[in-house]
C-alpha cells in the first residue's frame, strides 16, 4: 500500500513539474495562454503587469486562486483527492517559481502544440492518479461527476473566457494560438483520463463477502457474483462480475490489494452498456424510483 501512494505522489510531483515547463519554456514568453487556472494566473499576470505595473508572478497567483476551489474540493469531491491536489498545487508554484522563463523556440505555432501537449499530459497523468493541477480540474471533476461526460469537453467551455479576454486586450491572433493549445490540452486529457469509459471488471477469489462488502462500501456499484471452482487446484471460489468507469479503477486496485492480494483481476474494455448505470450523485434509492 505504501509503494501504491509513494507512486502516486511521484506521478503527481511529475505532472506539477511538467505544467510548470509548459508554462515557463513554451507559453509564456509566446502570449499562449494555458488551459485552467494556470492560464488564467498567466492572464491576471499579464494584466497587472502590462496595465497597472503589478509584478506578481504566475506561480504566486496560481497558488492565490486554488486556495478557494480546493477548499470546494476538500468538501465535493473528497479529503483523499484534494490532499494530492494541495500537493500537485504547492509543486506547481515551487517548479513556476524555480524553473527560468525562456523560449525554446520562436515559432508561436510551435510554442502553443508543444506547450499544450505537456500541459495536458501533466492534467491528464494526475487526473487519472486521482489527483489533480487544482483549480479548473476540480470545477470540471465536479461537472462530469454529474453528467458523466468527458472532462476535456468542459474544460474547453470553461476555457473559452480566457481566450475572449486575450482576445480582447492582446493580439487576436495569439488568442486563436491559445484556443489551438486548448484543444492540443483538450485532446491530450481525454486520451489519457478517459475516465468517461466504462471497464467490465472480472475477480476470482476466495473472499467473496469481503470482497463485496468492501466494494459496496466505497464504490456504490451492482455486483454480479457467480460460482467458479479452480481447474487446476479444485478449490471453490467466486467470480465477481462488475462494470465500472475507468477513473475507478485506481480505487478498485486499492480494495482488491488490502482485501484479497490473491485475486486474479481481468480488465476488459467495455463497447457499450444498456440498462441502468449510476452516476456521480445517484444513489440506491434514485435506482429504486425509476423501477
Amino acid at each position: 500500500m505504501f509503494l501504491i501512494e509513494a507512486r502516486r505522489i511521484a506521478i503527481v510531483i511529475v505532472g506539477s513539474f511538467l505544467l510548470a515547463i509548459s508554462l515557463n519554456f513554451f507559453l509564456i514568453n509566446a502570449n499562449v495562454y494555458a488551459s485552467g487556472f494556470s492560464g488564467l494566473a498567466q492572464l491576471l499576470s499579464s494584466i497587472l503587469n502590462d496595465f497597472f505595473s503589478i509584478q506578481l508572478s504566475t506561480g504566486i497567483i496560481l497558488f492565490l486562486l486554488n486556495v478557494p476551489v480546493l477548499i470546494l474540493g476538500w468538501f465535493k469531491i473528497g479529503r483523499g483527492f484534494t490532499i494530492y491536489s494541495i500537493v500537485s498545487v504547492v509543486f506547481a508554484t515551487l517548479f513556476l517559481e524555480i524553473l527560468p522563463i525562456i523560449s525554446l523556440s520562436e515559432d508561436i505555432m510551435l510554442n502553443a502544440v508543444a506547450g499544450g501537449v505537456i500541459a495536458g499530459v501533466a492534467v491528464g497523468i494526475s487526473l487519472k492518479w486521482g489527483a489533480s493541477t487544482g483549480g479548473m480540474d476540480i470545477v470540471a471533476m465536479l461537472l462530469s461527476r454529474l453528467q458523466d461526460k468527458p472532462i476535456g469537453v468542459y474544460f474547453l467551455i470553461l476555457n473559452g473566457f480566457i481566450i475572449f479576454v486575450a482576445g480582447i486586450l492582446y493580439e487576436p491572433e495569439n488568442a486563436l494560438y491559445t484556443l489551438l493549445a486548448l484543444y492540443v490540452t483538450t485532446v491530450v486529457i481525454d486520451a489519457i483520463h478517459t475516465r468517461h469509459e466504462k471497464v467490465t471488471v472480472l475477480i476470482v477469489t476466495d473472499r467473496t463477502e469481503a470482497l463485496q462488502e468492501t466494494i459496496h462500501k466505497q464504490m456504490v456499484r451492482g455486483i454480479t457474483i457467480i460460482p467458479a471452482k479452480g481447474a487446476y487446484t479444485q478449490e471453490e471460489k467466486s467470480l465477481l462480475y462488475l462494470v465500472i468507469t475507468r477513473y475507478e479503477l485506481y480505487d478498485l486496485e486499492k480494495i482488491i490489494y488490502e482485501i484479497d492480494p490473491n485475486a486474479f483481476t481481468n480488465i476488459i474494455q467495455t463497447a457499450g452498456i444498456f440498462g441502468f448505470f449510476r452516476k456521480e450523485g445517484e444513489s440506491i434509492n434514485d435506482l429504486q424510483d425509476t423501477q
